[in-house]
């Protein structure tokens, strides 16, 4: 959602922004209709004074026994009463036509997001780590001997159709293990409150965070009206939904590990094989409430922190910034964070880390009373993955996977493992 009042005060800037991400200009249509509500507005204001008027003239006229002067006052009274309701409602039309129109314009860019038009101009701003070389040809991680007997897509397609997975044994356990790594590494070490929230949620709170009104398609819907959430984002960033909240008590830095439910309309044909891209997946999410100020640096701090725990799994990633032709549709920058996969032998984002500035708040009206006084202000919010649970463990079957088909489990995993050390071809836990 867009501040109508920059807009007004400089419409040139703005169109400069939307120009830079690829979107046409939209100020003359916005400020054109924000004019005729305004106008509608300010006549409908003019009619009710005149209306109070002539209410007044008619009832001395009635005390002074002008009878025709009275019945035409009266009739004058019904007439304003009439105007000023067809101009409040087609005020109350044109302000609605305003909001949709600002709710279906992307975020604009920060002025150190990169230009460029697609995922082709993205800027590497770090690498770690050096992708291992293999003895013998990688596998992808549904082709590895010790996972193969975890993952069952058949049968999940039986039940529910393509892009949905069975993990089972060890490999389920593994996966369990990543989400409780993340958690308490992001709990007891990034400082973030770890936090529960449902999967389904009302339409207000997926246009609070902006996958709704444009990309409905892209998300589940329920047959009773709710959503199935395609990132705790949603419910994280709207726990601050409607409320003004105390300057001290910002930052607010949320954890959670949920489902996530996603459609993937725009994927067709793409990472059909293995579990990369799911329509039912786990993520951990992080969530960043801010006071303006501090929005900038709290992104690259959100993003160390999904780094952090790719390192200590050992993974070798890189982190880019994406193009303003990259960047989502509520980001003002974005860092993605991607994964060394040999199987493919090529990086894929496990983490997406964005600073969305005001563009929330405004749609869910969450402010901050500031600490010297005055009037509230909007928020600023930070969304990002930390990690996605399923991807993370395609990253670690891959990259541990050696010559006889066993997986080698990172040291800082294998406590959730029952300290061992291996997966052995047969799908069991080794301590060798």
């Amino acid at each position: 959602m867009h501040d109508i009042r920059a807009i007004r005060d400089n419409p040139t800037a703005f169109d400069d922004a939307l120009i830079r991400r690829g979107h046409a200009p939209t100020s003359s249509d916005i400020l054109q209709l924000d004019t005729s509500r305004r106008t509608c507005i300010q006549a409908a204001e003019a009619a009710s004074a005149e209306q109070n008027t002539a209410g007044k003239l008619a009832g001395v006229a009635k005390s002074n026994g002008d009878d025709v002067e009275f019945d035409r006052l009266r009739s004058l009274v019904s007439a304003k009463k009439n105007e000023v309701a067809a101009l409040n409602d087609e005020a109350k039309e044109k302000d609605i036509n305003l909001t949709n129109l600002l709710m279906a314009i992307p975020n604009l860019p920060y002025e150190d997001t990169p230009d460029g038009k697609d995922e082709n101009d993205n800027v590497e701003i770090k690498h770690w780590g050096t992708p291992k070389i293999f003895d013998f040809p990688a596998k992808e991680h549904f082709e590895i001997t010790a996972a193969i007997g975890g993952l069952d897509f058949e049968t999940a397609s039986k039940m529910s159709g393509s892009r949905f997975v069975i993990m089972s044994g060890t490999i389920a356990r593994m996966h369990r293990a990543l989400a409780q790594f993340m958690l308490d590494t992001h709990v007891n070490e990034n400082g973030l409150t770890e936090t529960n929230t449902p999967v389904l949620v009302r339409e207000s709170a997926m246009q609070g965070t902006g996958q709704l009104p444009k990309f409905g398609e892209d998300s589940y819907q329920t047959t009773n009206g709710w959503w199935l959430i395609p990132t705790s984002e949603v419910t994280l960033t709207n726990i601050v939904s409607g409320l003004t909240v105390e300057e001290h008590t910002l930052p607010r830095r949320y954890a959670a590990h949920s489902l996530c439910f996603r459609s993937e309309a725009g994927s067709a044909g793409r990472d059909t094989a293995g579990m990369l891209r799911q329509h039912q997946f786990e993520k951990v999410e992080m969530v960043s409430i801010t006071h303006p100020e501090h929005a900038r640096p709290e992104l690259d701090r959100m993003t160390k922190c999904a780094e952090g725990i790719l390192e200590a799994l050992k993974l070798p990633y890189r982190t880019v910034a994406l193009c303003v032709g990259d960047i989502g549709f509520g980001a003002r920058r974005t860092h993605d964070i991607e994964v060394w996969l040999p199987g493919q032998n090529t990086y894929r984002e496990i983490s997406s880390c964005s600073s969305c500035g005001d563009f929330q708040a405004r749609r869910m009206n969450a402010r901050f009373k500031p600490a010297t006084g005055g009037k509230p202000e909007f928020l600023h919010t930070l969304n990002g993955s930390g990690l996605a649970v399923g991807r993370c463990l395609i990253a670690v079957l891959e990259n541990g996977q050696q010559n006889d088909g066993s997986v080698s489990i990172p040291e800082v995993l294998q406590k959730y493992m029952g300290n061992s050390s291996t997966i052995l071809p047969d799908g069991s836990l080794s301590q060798q």
